[in-house]
């Protein structure tokens, strides 16, 4: 009686289950097989005829000066989103920890930023950074520092700097929530007990609070790095990739060579290969986090 039980409620399991794991392999599943048989041909993404090329794609990839100047971009942004954007977001769920009265209010505005969408926010601060009639140039210009003012899109050596300002000022509010209710975990009585002992602020948080979030360490870093590895919308917005090809990143590579240059099998072998890399790079910063962890 009892299997013929269990066995009623897996059907019934199954039965809820089926729609979402239907979903899933029609948008997932066969889209991500397909991706590697279309990475072995030089389909243009309309044509009905397909051609099989093995794997020059590939070799194309890794030969390809484009593709090593926007992995080189790739990295540099994905490096500074992800210490800039978790160093902010610390700071901020610090301080807003710290606020003894309107402390949703404060929780609430520094979140903001993570509402509003990846098209918006970059029209936003292209607008901003215009060198005519930009705010920032603007405000050089008012305080006596105009020697200061430049095309902050157009200079080439700071072009991914200022998309990665972008993305900081966007994500960090997300990533204080985080961090925020990691603080909120942490037993008064042991930030108590420490302090009678004698500790600082500053040893406290080393030596206690550090330690006692170092979960929520490895749960930014891994979104941050994911994030940093597909930024998309900004680029798009603000650049189109320029100057040049100076903030060409990988996702952005894939975009034009595979919808703006008809090249939809060369685009996909760079969406496996940027597939690969993710999870290497996801692999080693999580064996590494986890292992701080367990060290902790």
């Amino acid at each position: 009686m009892k299997m013929k039980h269990k066995r009623k409620v897996d059907t019934v399991a199954l039965a809820f289950v089926a729609p979402a794991l239907l979903l899933y392999v029609l948008f997932v599943i066969l889209p991500t097989v397909s991706s590697f048989y279309y990475s072995l041909t030089s389909w243009d993404g309309i044509s009905p005829i397909i051609h099989f090329i093995g794997l020059a794609n590939y070799r194309e990839i890794f030969t390809s000066a484009r593709f090593g100047n926007a992995l080189i971009n790739t990295v540099i942004l994905t490096v500074f989103i992800s210490v800039f954007e978790n160093a902010l977001a610390l700071i901020l769920a610090l301080a807003v920890d710290n606020v003894h009265w309107g402390k949703n209010v404060f929780r609430s505005v520094l979140y903001l930023p993570v509402l509003i969408s990846g098209i918006v926010s970059g029209f936003i601060w292209k607008i901003m950074y215009n060198y005519n009639f930009g705010a920032i140039n603007s405000f050089l210009k008012n305080v006596g520092l105009g020697n200061y003012t430049q095309d902050w899109l157009g200079n080439t050596k700071i072009t991914l700097i200022m998309i990665g300002v972008v993305l900081v000022w966007k994500g960090a509010g997300y990533y204080m929530i985080i961090y925020l209710a990691g603080l909120q975990s942490v037993s008064t009585d042991v930030i108590e007990a420490a302090q009678i002992d004698g500790a600082g602020p500053a040893q406290r948080f080393r030596h206690i609070t550090l330690p006692l979030i170092s979960g929520t360490f490895t749960i930014n870093f891994t979104l941050s790095l994911i994030n940093g590895l597909k930024v998309f919308d900004q680029i798009s917005v603000m650049t189109d990739g320029g100057p040049g090809f100076t903030s060409e990143t990988i996702v952005y590579l894939l975009y034009k060579v595979g919808f703006n240059e008809g090249r939809q099998g060369f685009g996909t072998a760079v969406g496996v290969v940027l597939l690969f890399i993710i999870i290497v790079l996801n692999t080693l910063q999580q064996k590494f986090l986890r292992s701080r962890e367990v060290q902790i």
